[in-house]
């Protein structure tokens, strides 16, 4: 199967050079001719695009698409996803927290169960590796979130929020032709999306390391994210499965 992966970037010239030096080469030596790297730079006022420009130079299955203002990392990995051609679409993050080796779990997923669309990391499987663990705060407000968004989705994952999610095609275009959400609560809103349309999800464990440098700005981004999980329902109360043949 072919791979498009996905990185959303804002602001991330020291980090994102170094993740695309690693995920190319392991992607070149383990996957062949068989991908693409898309990173969407979500409006930097740094040299990010630079960077990226003068890599892909060597770099020939390496992508930029350019958003003219920040948005969101949302709206970034949507613009990414919408883009993509590939058989299996995948998102990851420029910190590189979750290493591309881990996409080999996504294909063995998808290769032995074809009822499977969606294929997301969690942190929080009991045969993940979490080298380096986030701050005490950081957690703590991470699990009254997942509490807040049971209630509120009905979605019953214990981690929607580590940045590594794959899925096949037909799930990308059609959930994220439908996604609205901007900022980081997305990826509660994809996977309600794939509960609604019918797709089916399947959790693998990670190997995980805490960047400590962090786009997630303490109680700002996670009051936004309460209030923008609370909306989900309402913004796709008439979403259904568009496959009755499914």
């Amino acid at each position: 199967m072919q791979l498009s992966v996905i990185i959303p970037a804002y602001n991330e010239e020291e980090r994102l050079p170094n993740t695309l030096h690693q995920a190319y080469a392991w992607l070149q030596k383990n996957h062949a001719d068989h991908f693409e790297i898309i990173v969407v730079d979500d409006g930097s006022s740094d040299h990010t695009c630079h960077h990226v420009q003068n890599m892909m130079q060597d770099m020939p299955k390496l992508r930029l698409i350019q958003q003219v203002e920040n948005q969101g990392k949302g709206a970034a990995v949507r613009r990414g996803m919408l883009a993509a051609q590939a058989d299996v679409h995948l998102f990851m993050d420029a910190d590189h927290s979750t290493h591309i080796r881990e996409v080999a779990k996504v294909f063995q997923i998808l290769d032995r169960q074809r009822d499977v669309d969606v294929v997301i990391a969690s942190r929080q499987h009991p045969d993940s590796d979490i080298s380096e663990h986030q701050s005490w705060l950081r957690e703590h407000m991470g699990k009254t979130f997942n509490l807040l968004m049971r209630l509120s989705t009905g979605i019953d994952m214990p981690d929607t929020q580590c940045g590594f999610k794959a899925m096949r095609k037909q799930a990308s275009d059609a959930i994220f032709s439908r996604q609205k959400l901007d900022g980081f609560s997305f990826d509660v809103e994809i996977l309600f999306l794939a509960q609604q349309l019918g797709y089916n999800t399947a959790e693998i464990p990670v190997q995980w390391v805490n960047e400590p440098n962090s786009k997630v700005r303490m109680l700002i981004d996670p009051l936004k994210m309460f209030a923008d999980i609370l909306r989900i329902r309402r913004l796709h109360r008439h979403s259904g499965s568009p496959f009755s043949d499914r």
